[in-house]
């Protein structure tokens, strides 16, 4: 089962995903480095300081990944899955921790401006609406590392139990930012 672990650059993604893999042996596809790696994309846009994703590449890839893997659970990790992925975990986080967590990571003022708008305004969220069937959320706003995991392996376990109703504190629709934006 692929699943995607998506969200703005800063909720969490890469840590808790490298936790998962540890700590539950999932096959994670951390799918930024696979495009850096494999050169997955078609031209690097300067002014932004990113690559831009040939997402038709980047399907055939993961097919030749996934293809015959008997891995109960594969996480694909990225800001993108959203875009691959049919179920989805978005991870969120409130924009002024979200701002700190970005600083500290030495993003210029204008790319923190930017993901901190796309957070407040939900973009990752309705474009999960628009290409996956399941999407959950977690707030990842004063949580470590090791409480987001345990939210994941919980959606995760319910979904391959089929026990889903009872995610109903992960719905998405439930997080709302849009205040906090300066």
């Amino acid at each position: 089962m692929l699943i995607g672990l998506t969200g703005t650059p800063g909720t969490g993604k890469t840590s808790v995903s490298r936790l998962l893999e540890k700590k539950r042996h999932w096959k994670v596809i951390h799918l930024n480095d696979l495009i850096k790696e494999e050169h997955l994309y078609t031209e690097i846009d300067e002014k932004r300081d990113a690559a831009v994703a040939d997402m038709e590449l980047i399907r055939e890839r993961l097919a030749e990944i996934i293809n015959g893997k008997d891995n109960k659970v594969i996480i694909l990790e990225s800001h993108l899955a959203h875009y691959i992925a049919d179920i989805i975990i978005i991870l969120r986080a409130c924009p002024p921790e979200l701002k700190m967590r970005l600083k500290t990571r030495g993003y210029s003022e204008e790319k923190i401006r930017e993901n901190i708008e796309a957070e407040a305004l939900d973009v990752i969220l309705v474009e999960a609406f628009e290409w996956c069937k399941k999407v959950f959320e977690i707030d990842t706003t004063g949580k470590s590392i090791e409480e987001t995991g345990q939210d994941i392996e919980k959606i995760v376990d319910h979904i391959l139990s089929g026990n889903e109703e009872e995610l109903s504190e992960y719905e998405p629709g439930s997080i709302d930012w849009i205040d906090l934006v300066p």
